[in-house]
């Protein structure tokens, strides 16, 4: 009988627990045997496993953040951290790992992986940067949590004639802010991949307040150089220049809390069945994803320290329409 172990790492996402429930149930239909690992790659240096059956894994599709929790383990980042964590698999007989997680787990998988253990990962992250997937475990419902957010505002924004500075997560991707920026109606994007300097936001703002706009609204990544907090003591010097009132709201992490959406829920349950799909057929050292509607897995070595660029069409489309 095979013996399989599953984590999540990195920062949560909404939908790590529909794949962790998939990735338990599947396995446990090949007959294998299943163990969950408590916090990330701390857990697995440490030998903290639990054995997992059907019912370890009931009640919690629905649920955000991820029952096996997640840290931060410097430790693993060593030879003597990742020796430890391979001594605590092969005592078990693990001999198949699955990683939950985003770019930084999944550089963590490929380590274990050159070490002789077969790790498959799970593409799970808001930022939505991995090589191998279109999208990632827990996007949209971070999506739809900011854009909820930006419907609030405009509505305050225009009964007071204010603009909005609205942050929202990503790290070094822009994903996420193009998205929210395109499905909310921004006049402004700003996103890490492109710079775009206060003077070209203030030209916008100041070009929606022109056009006799009630409200103006720009959307910017956490990662981007001139980010809200950068923006705003930008503006307190040149605050005539827009015409609008300015505000600044950073959305956090309140992006990655609450109850993950059908999408996510099913992506997430799709892709932890991938997992045990691959790691059945043999695969060894692979990313599972969603390319072209299709689960796929994309070599580890091939996703590894690359960060998938965001769609240029969609940054010439979010500046057509922000008229």
């Amino acid at each position: 009988m095979k013996r399989i172990a599953v984590l999540t790492s990195g920062g949560d996402a909404p939908g790590m627990n529909a794949a962790i429930r998939a990735v338990t149930r599947c396995a446990l239909e090949q007959g294998w045997e299943v163990f969950g690992v408590q916090r990330g790659y701390a857990g697995l240096v440490s030998g903290n496993f639990q054995e997992f059956n059907a019912r370890s894994v009931g009640g919690i599709i629905q649920q955000g953040g991820t029952i096996l929790g997640s840290a931060r383990c410097l430790e693993f980042q060593t030879e003597e951290g990742r020796m430890a964590a391979l001594r605590e698999l092969r005592q078990r007989d693990i001999t198949g790992l699955v990683v939950i997680g985003g770019n930084g787990s999944q550089t963590g998988a490929f380590a274990l992986s050159q070490m002789g253990v077969s790790v498959v990962g799970v593409a799970s992250t808001i930022d939505n940067d991995l090589v191998g997937s279109d999208i990632t475990i827990g996007v949209d419902t971070a999506l739809n949590i900011a854009l909820e957010a930006i419907d609030r505002l405009k509505i305050t924004a225009s009964s007071h004639m204010r603009a909005f500075l609205v942050e929202v997560m990503g790290r070094k991707c822009g994903y996420l802010a193009l998205m929210t920026a395109i499905a909310g109606g921004a006049e402004v994007v700003v996103v890490p991949e492109i710079e775009t300097t206060p003077e070209q936001v203030a030209q916008g703002l100041r070009a929606a307040y022109e056009r006799g706009k009630a409200h103006a609204l720009v959307v910017v990544a956490e990662g981007a150089k001139y980010n809200a907090e950068a923006l705003v003591s930008y503006f307190k010097e040149h605050s005539a220049r827009v015409g609008f009132d300015l505000r600044s709201t950073t959305l956090g992490h309140v992006q990655r809390g609450g109850a993950p959406t059908a999408y996510d829920r099913i992506l997430a349950t799709r892709l932890g069945a991938g997992a045990i799909a691959a790691l059945a057929n043999g695969e060894e050292s692979a990313l599972v994803g969603m390319l072209k509607g299709a689960v796929t897995a994309t070599p580890l070595s091939e996703v590894v320290g690359v960060q998938k660029p965001i769609d240029p069409e969609l940054l010439l489309l979010a500046r057509v329409l922000d008229k």
